[in-house]
């Protein structure tokens, strides 16, 4: 199934707060899946610190961060590529590796398909299917790369999101495995987007790339690390593909606050086991409560968000909208492909925001 990009994001609480006459204070953001304990302490006293550096042109080559994160997994400096947030690295990757033609385990992040359609590429989805909690569909990617003598199955890439956004599910590690495998013998590029991995570390690719050289891992400051607003995200590959990828990037695309705050970030591994602690106990107390709900259908999640289907005979786009008058933002997911009319995403927030939530949702189905 070929399908083309679509901007579809959530967290745009300055457009909810013009149109609901209110300050962004007001507004309950359950449509981005942000760390709800916030960015590290350490964090805000780095932005502070870091204000008389905004004169000066930020380092282009983000030295000192690409060092940290090399002390924490292990690896060489150069083998990581900053960028303003993941999004502009999803964004040059189809153009920096001349990719004509790639799989998406879908539904998925729409960026992927928008970044190929860019790039003047073709996509192709390999959708996962509800009956199996939308796992992602791992085998069949696999098998449409054993078809590669044929042109009309040829790719160049595979797209896969673990977990996978919006559905929150795992991929299956074995499945992952074998299809990393495939590709590089295929010498088609895996590009593995784990955005989200924070929340099941141990499930991380990291790894596997010295065995597969054309694997590329995504990661952000985004989710975990709390940090939507400074825009930064980094690649991990071999130090060839991450020297070519920084061939396409502008420069001066990471600025010098958001550097400041993933170095301390990355190096706050206090606040990171406070937020997954939160985080887990507050998920599951959340899927608890909205599974008390009348007809409400809740999917497997290992991310920071719950993937809901709603009951008949409601609809995601009414709900949201009931719901943004209150000022309470879902995601409605509606409109991605392989979704039902009824499907709706809610992150996890503080536990009187999802009390809040609930209630909401409770008055409306009952």
């Amino acid at each position: 199934m070929e399908v083309k990009g679509s901007i579809d994001h959530g967290g745009n609480v300055y457009a909810a707060a013009r149109e609901l006459h209110r300050p962004i204070s007001d507004i309950v953001d359950f449509s981005a899946s942000i760390n709800p304990l916030g960015p590290s302490p350490a964090v805000r006293r780095a932005l502070a610190g870091a204000a008389a550096l905004i004169e000066h042109y930020p380092d282009p080559d983000c030295r000192r961060l690409r060092e940290l994160l090399a002390s924490r997994w292990k690896l060489s400096p150069g083998q990581f590529v900053i960028g303003n947030g993941s999004t502009e690295l999803i964004d040059m990757i189809p153009r920096a590796l001349a990719i004509r033609s790639a799989l998406i385990a879908g539904p998925t992040f729409s960026e992927y398909a928008g970044a190929l359609q860019r790039a003047g590429a073709r996509s192709i989805t390999v959708p996962a299917t509800r009956s199996e909690d939308y796992r992602p569909p791992l085998q069949k990617m696999s098998k449409h790369l054993q078809l590669q003598g044929t042109r009309r199955a040829a790719v160049d890439a595979v797209f896969v999101c673990n977990p996978n956004s919006p559905t929150g599910q795992i991929c299956d590690g074995t499945d992952l495995r074998a299809l990393i495998k495939k590709a590089d013998h295929s010498e088609v590029w895996t590009i593995l987007d784990e955005t989200f991995i924070e929340y099941c570390e141990d499930q991380s690719m990291l790894p596997w790339l010295s065995r597969y050289p054309r694997l590329i891992l995504l990661k952000s400051f985004t989710k975990f690390h709390a940090l939507p607003g400074l825009r930064i995200g980094y690649s991990v590959s071999s130090a060839r593909t991450a020297a070519v990828l920084r061939q396409s990037q502008p420069p001066w695309s990471v600025n010098v606050l958001a550097q400041r705050a993933a170095e301390a970030a990355i190096e706050d591994r206090a606040h990171a086991r406070r937020s997954l602690r939160y985080l887990r106990r507050e998920r599951e107390r959340l899927r608890a409560e909205l599974s008390s709900l009348p007809g409400l259908t809740l999917f497997p999640s290992r991310a920071n968000f719950l993937l809901l289907e709603l009951p008949k005979p409601h609809r995601a786009a009414v709900v949201a909208a009931h719901l943004r008058r209150q000022g309470l933002l879902i995601r409605d997911c509606s409109l991605v492909p392989g979704f039902t009319p009824r499907t709706i995403r809610v992150a996890v927030r503080a536990r009187s925001e999802n009390e809040r939530l609930i209630a909401a949702l409770a008055k409306i189905l009952r």
